[in-house]
């Protein structure tokens, strides 16, 4: 059977400095049952960054500050066409660095977010069941007298306008693009095999259509709380690095560098008060660098220069999600805010 190609980006691929010159973006090859394809080409980004130090740059401009070993794994996935692996507690900034990234190189952001019982249907793709009734209804009126070759309408019916392209198929078809893989713990051990398999190859298949495969292999960052370990196959395919908390001196630049509005002497209390919670408190749920943003945002809408017992306990919600956390940050607010 003849190949057939000509899948093309949506609209929203658009071609970046990062692309080499006279690649097209969003091109993808899909080939007919029973044949295979080849290696996709290198990454067109491998050549972006010439430093971490760029990646890091690169990201600052976008409010997104990376440390330096933050800034090597991402400049080396990006280099050696690897998936990033983030895991660390919630709200230190994984989901944030797909879209940094994707904002810093131009690309549009995919996002699949994973939970319980996700299967590679809702990874994958789905067929438009109403389009495709609809389309055979019409087929059935024009043709009473017009017997219609059965093999022919199945084909109509399975043609690629009644495909409905979920995000993992989205990123083969509209890449190059980020694809963030978001909580994969959440996932079980079916659907990690499935995502390895798509990771090694770049590839996927469609038993009606055929085999699709990435031109431009998009930029995958996948996170994890680890609630759950992930088995060493995925781990394996994947650039490792864990993000901790910041330390009080890069928490006060990120919110320096995200929220130029705070106060000086507001932001330095907030981000002090926040690491003496991660460290003394004994938090069921100590906040992440999101809830450091969050509670100064409010303490700025509330109009707080200064941090004091009255609007920490009002606003404390920003910052702590559990009732008894709550409780117990209530209780030491006098401590916690004496210098």
């Amino acid at each position: 059977m003849d190949t057939v190609s000509g899948l093309t980006a949506g609209p929203n691929a658009g071609q970046t400095a990062g692309q080499t010159a006279g690649q097209t973006a969003g091109q993808s090859t899909v080939q007919t049952k029973g044949q295979t394809t080849g290696s996709p080409p290198a990454d067109s980004f491998a050549d972006t960054f010439a430093s971490p130090g760029d990646v890091a740059a690169a990201l600052s401009r976008t409010g997104y500050l990376a440390d330096d070993a933050l800034a090597t794994v991402t400049f080396l996935a990006i280099r050696l066409g690897r998936p990033i692996l983030l895991e660390g507690e919630p709200g230190t900034g994984k989901t944030a660095l797909a879209e940094a990234l994707a904002e810093a190189l131009g690309l549009q952001l995919i996002r699949l977010q994973c939970y319980e019982g996700i299967d590679a249907t809702q990874a994958l793709y789905d067929w438009d069941f109403p389009r495709q009734i609809l389309h055979l209804r019409a087929v059935e009126a024009l043709s009473r007298d017009d017997h219609r070759d059965p093999g022919q309408l199945e084909t109509e019916l399975f043609d690629e306008r009644f495909l409905l392209a979920r995000p993992v198929l989205r990123a083969l078809r509209e890449a190059p693009c980020v694809l963030l893989i978001d909580e994969i713990d959440r996932a079980d051990d079916e659907f990690e095999a499935f995502l390895l398999e798509v990771l090694s190859t770049w590839q996927v298949t469609i038993p009606e259509v055929g085999t699709l495969a990435a031109t431009t292999p998009p930029i995958v960052v996948l996170t994890s709380n680890r609630t759950r370990e992930l088995h060493d196959a995925l781990k394996r395919r994947c650039l490792y690095h864990w993000i901790d908390h910041p330390g009080l001196a890069r928490e006060l630049e990120i919110v320096r560098t995200r929220l130029p509005d705070v106060p000086a002497a507001l932001a330095e209390q907030v981000v002090g008060v926040i690491q003496r919670l991660r460290t003394d408190a004994g938090l069921i749920k100590p906040p992440g660098v999101a809830e450091t943003l969050d509670w100064a945002r409010a303490l700025v809408a509330l109009g707080a220069a200064a941090l004091d017992p009255e609007v920490a306990a009002a606003s404390l919600g920003s910052a702590v999600k559990y009732r008894e956390d709550a409780e117990r940050v209530r209780a030491m607010l006098d401590r916690l805010l004496t210098p």
